[in-house]
């Protein structure tokens, strides 16, 4: 005699079986798509650990000095960034202003133009015989081929990264903490710094660290800008055109050594403080 009861349980039971077959079937492709995209992100530095000749590594004349411009400048530059950066930021964050889209745009322009492209916009707005390049003449100053020039190629190479990454940052800051530490009779001021930069301190350190890896790595826009004094991009590229591949991998991996290192550190520092 049928039971209507069992049957129904029966196909329930069946129904579900089914759908987690189902679902097991998307979650291995889902985990083979993932690896795949793993497996490509690897192979370039993959490629440079096979490829390295590691019994005849040896610098370059001028490597050393490619490597000091390189830390010296680019710290310069992240902290030109950061105080210019961050008030933009907070601000895009926090406010809503007329004409607040050409800011934005402002924003994205550097960022979203090929980096050669940026560095002839810079040498036509800030070579010689530009007004603000006569300007700076009159100052004493050149800002094509001199460390000015070099900073100020890092400067727009990286600010727009860490201007998105920390107005992101301020904007997953809840405005009620803030409303509130102003209410207790705190300043704005204090209120940014005790409140709202702890909250913010993932997204602002990854800015950061952001900011540093371009700002290092800038080579279009430093090329056109700066090729003298010479920093590891350019220097890596010299080296490639006046003596082939084997002369750039002690340079390539020095790049690596300095490069990645912050990043890494910031961000287990980030995540400690946030467990």
């Amino acid at each position: 005699m049928p039971n209507p009861a069992f049957d129904a349980a029966l196909t329930a039971r069946l129904g579900a079986r089914a759908a987690l077959a189902v679902q097991a079937r998307h979650g291995w492709l889902v985990a083979g798509a993932a690896l795949l995209a793993l497996a490509l992100l690897s192979v370039p530095f993959a490629g440079l650990l096979l490829a390295t000749p590691w019994t005849g590594l040896h610098l370059q004349p001028g490597d050393g000095g490619a490597l000091a411009v390189s830390i010296g400048y680019t710290a310069v530059a992240l902290l030109i960034v950061v105080l210019l950066g961050t008030p933009l930021a907070w601000l895009l964050a926090r406010h809503a202003f007329r004409g607040k889209w050409l800011a934005e745009a402002l924003v994205l322009l550097p960022l979203l133009t090929p980096p050669l492209a940026m560095g002839l916009l810079l040498a036509i707005s800030f070579g010689p015989y530009s007004v603000l390049g006569h300007a700076a003449a009159q100052l004493g100053m050149s800002l094509t081929n001199t460390p000015a020039a070099f900073v100020l190629a890092q400067v727009y190479g990286s600010a727009p990264y860490f201007i998105v990454a920390a107005r992101t940052a301020f904007e997953g800051v809840p405005r009620e903490l803030e409303q509130v530490s102003l209410t207790l009779g705190q300043s704005p001021w204090r209120t940014f710094v005790r409140i709202t930069v702890p909250l913010a301190r993932l997204g602002l350190i990854a800015g950061v660290a952001l900011a540093w890896v371009r700002a290092l790595g800038e080579f279009g826009i430093v090329l056109i800008m700066a090729y003298y004094p010479q920093g590891i991009p350019v220097k890596l590229w010299v080296n490639l055109q006046d003596t082939g591949i084997s002369a750039v991998y002690p340079l390539l991996w020095l790049f690596f050594a300095i490069g990645l290192p912050l990043p890494l550190l910031l961000g287990v520092a980030a995540r400690r403080r946030r467990d």
